[in-house]
């Protein structure tokens, strides 16, 4: 009997999920919005902070972390090397830029609030990071993924997603905790081979990969070597002390680098539609409405700082790498957000010591308060620059 009302619980729980994203995503329908806001404000409505349908939060999290790494995954697929080569003065220049104008805006605000140099550095790379699971989002809802704006936009969140990678192990040497050198060897080793895997992909562009010519028959197999394909080196980048999420972006490069990326694409379909949602309604379980209310304004103040500072210095550099201004200011509103990566770095400032747990607190909902933004600041940026060009 306790195994059919538990069971009975979760069935009625999926039930109103399903039934709020439904007739939410039908309002939105109706004024275009994408389907992202449904999913975050069905998190904060049916979440511990809302309702408390839900108030399981950690499990909600980790099935978030299970749906983000689906996402890199087929982010990964969408990428390729050779083509992103071709774009790497915008990746690079674009990324560079965005690194060290954050790291020098937090710098200033930190001599005014008396900030350590440790928390200047983590703010600076927590709000350099956009968010590659709503942006890719957003270019695929618009189906202008072959633009040079979204290809723009696109070679830059790869560097981003690269770039965390050195993020984590120089926030690992900041801590004011005693170094784990094994944890820091760790690091940079796994580092080493994710790159040592990109440099050799560019130099084959395409790779066999094992059972291929089989697979591509068998649909049903097709799912389970997908999910051993995505999970298998998520597993083996974690093993390193880096990012899953990380490791099943490379997996999905790896897929692309193949004849594999249709099919899998196709059979792992409906998984990436379940988990990713259940990521971005994870995030919305992270807003607390009580701790927004009672920090309104500071959590605003950031909020706006984040979206006009990542906003200008984007659109800056794209338009100094030869982009025009209306290419320029629409592909700065794509990367005007904060990125789910930024979590996995708020977490590791709390746990080195570099924050405190309130800091981690507002860090953390400015991050998944500019993710629900996001859909609503890019479409604000088109209507402007459709209005003034007319």
């Amino acid at each position: 009997m306790v195994f059919v009302s538990a069971l009975a619980s979760e069935v009625n729980l999926l039930l109103v999920i399903s039934l709020l994203i439904v007739v939410l995503g039908l309002i939105l329908k109706r004024f275009n919005q994408p389907y992202i806001i449904a999913y975050i404000l069905s998190g904060v409505i049916l979440g511990p902070h809302g309702l408390e349908v839900v108030t399981d939060i950690a499990f909600a999290q980790h099935l978030g972390d299970i749906g983000l790494i689906i996402l890199m995954f087929f982010i990964g697929m969408e990428i390729s090397l050779p083509d992103f080569l071709k774009r790497w003065k915008v990746a690079f220049f674009g990324t560079g830029m965005q690194v060290i104008f954050s790291v020098i805006l937090m710098s200033v605000l930190g001599y005014f609030l008396e900030w350590s140099f440790n928390r200047v550095v983590l703010l600076g790379f927590i709000i350099s990071i956009s968010s590659s699971a709503v942006v890719i989002k957003l270019i695929q809802d618009q189906a202008d993924q072959n633009s040079k704006t979204s290809q723009n936009v696109i070679s830059i969140l790869l560097t981003q997603d690269i770039l965390i990678v050195p993020m984590i192990i120089l926030l690992s040497l900041l801590g004011g905790e005693v170094l784990d050198m094994g944890q820091v060897a760790l690091q940079i080793t796994g580092g080493i081979l994710i790159i040592a895997t990109m440099i050799y992909l560019i130099k084959k562009q395409r790779i066999r990969l094992p059972f291929e010519k089989v697979l591509s028959q068998d649909h049903e197999l097709q799912i389970f070597a997908g999910l051993i394909a995505c999970f298998g080196i998520a597993l083996v980048t974690s093993l390193f002390e880096l990012s899953a999420s990380l490791g099943a972006l490379v997996s999905g490069i790896l897929i692309n680098a193949s004849n594999s990326s249709k099919w899998l694409h196709d059979s792992l379909h409906s998984f990436r539609v379940i988990l990713i949602s259940i990521f971005f309604i994870s995030v919305g379980m992270l807003i607390d409405l009580m701790f927004l209310k009672e920090h309104l304004l500071a959590v605003s103040l950031l909020v706006l700082i984040v979206y006009l500072s990542n906003h200008g210095i984007n659109a800056i550099s794209l338009r100094l790498l030869g982009n025009t201004w209306k290419e320029s200011l629409i592909g700065g509103s794509f990367l005007a957000q904060i990125g789910e990566f930024s979590f996995v770095l708020a977490t590791i400032g709390l746990q080195q010591g570099i924050i405190t747990n309130y800091g981690y607190q507002i860090t953390i909902i400015v991050i998944a308060i500019t993710i629900f933004i996001s859909p609503f600041w890019v479409l604000i940026t088109q209507t402007a620059i459709g209005a003034s060009s007319k």
